[in-house]
């Protein structure tokens, strides 16, 4: 029979790569977990990994079975924390990912929540959309804000207000107009947000550039908005980005210039795993968010 614990030993074996370093993360001797994976594989009837070298790989059938393992033990954490949460009421750890940009969403939400459940803590995680979508993967978060788009149906989503792009110039330009159009960017060099994977924000920038006729100067591209608004505070270039995050960290000598003819919007959403129990921590966050920043047209609901 296979039971809980030889479940967990597996998948620390496959994540470590090693039975030395999965015994030393599960703070036991190495000889009872090689015969705890033994014990498993001879109950299966099959081979689950095969060494390759210093590491151990998955066999075509450990993979199988490794899936299926990390499934049933977040299952398992989930049914865990749902009848917990029924004896405890809301406390704990929540567990958030925000891209840089989203984060004006996050203080007054987070403020709103501990002053009803002054028990709640929060881990925070940040980086861009893609990453936000694999902490959600591997459970390092439960809530993500992130830039739409995103390329998967995996998640439940709900759309947050959209926000404006605006043009971010160094101060020392001595720009005379509070506004600018798109034909006046085209000379500028730019520092443009770009994902580590995938389509997003850049896109959108060189997209709307094309639809006025022009292929941007782009020098740099970076996932980190406080990065590139450092860099155009130091001279280096001129931006395109979402305005809330020009206004959130009040980074110096730059000068933000409304677009008067630019069609684009940055579109942010919560995010969150559709067949995963939401925790009461999460699901009031999301509650508060939907209320302090309401919009009519949701792509999706919280359950």
């Amino acid at each position: 029979m296979i039971d809980i614990k030889q479940l967990k030993y597996f998948a620390a074996i496959v994540e470590e790569g090693q039975i030395t370093r999965a015994a030393k993360k599960l703070h036991m001797a190495q000889p009872p977990l090689s015969h705890q994976l033994k014990q498993l594989e001879e109950t299966l009837g099959v081979i689950l990994l095969e060494r390759n070298g210093k590491k151990l790989e998955l066999t075509e059938a450990g993979k199988i079975f490794y899936k299926k393992t990390k499934q049933l033990l977040h299952q398992l954490n989930d049914m865990i924390l749902e009848v917990q949460e029924i004896n405890d009421g809301t406390k704990g750890t929540l567990s958030i990912g925000c891209v840089k940009s989203c984060f004006s969403y996050l203080p007054k939400t987070m403020r709103k929540l501990l002053e009803k459940f002054p028990n709640v803590k929060f881990h925070l995680r940040e980086g861009d959309t893609f990453l936000i979508s694999e902490f959600l993967k591997s459970r390092e978060i439960e809530v993500g804000i992130i830039r739409l788009p995103i390329d998967t149906d995996e998640y439940q989503t709900i759309k947050l207000p959209s926000d404006p792009y605006v043009a971010v110039i160094p101060q020392h330009w001595n720009y005379k107009h509070h506004s600018i159009q798109m034909k006046d960017i085209k000379e500028m060099p730019l520092l443009l947000l770009h994902r580590i994977s995938g389509k997003g924000q850049y896109e959108m920038v060189v997209n709307e550039c094309a639809r006025h006729g022009f292929e941007p100067k782009i020098l740099c591209e970076c996932p980190d908005v406080t990065i590139l608004l450092s860099l155009v505070a130091e001279g280096v270039g001129a931006t395109i980005v979402p305005k809330s995050a020009v206004s959130n960290f009040q980074i110096p000598n730059i000068q933000m210039l409304e677009i008067e003819d630019s069609s684009i919007t940055a579109e942010a959403s919560i995010i969150f795993e559709k067949n995963r129990y939401l925790s009461k921590s999460a699901a009031n966050f999301i509650k508060i968010l939907k209320t302090e920043y309401p919009i009519d047209d949701q792509l999706g609901r919280h359950q």
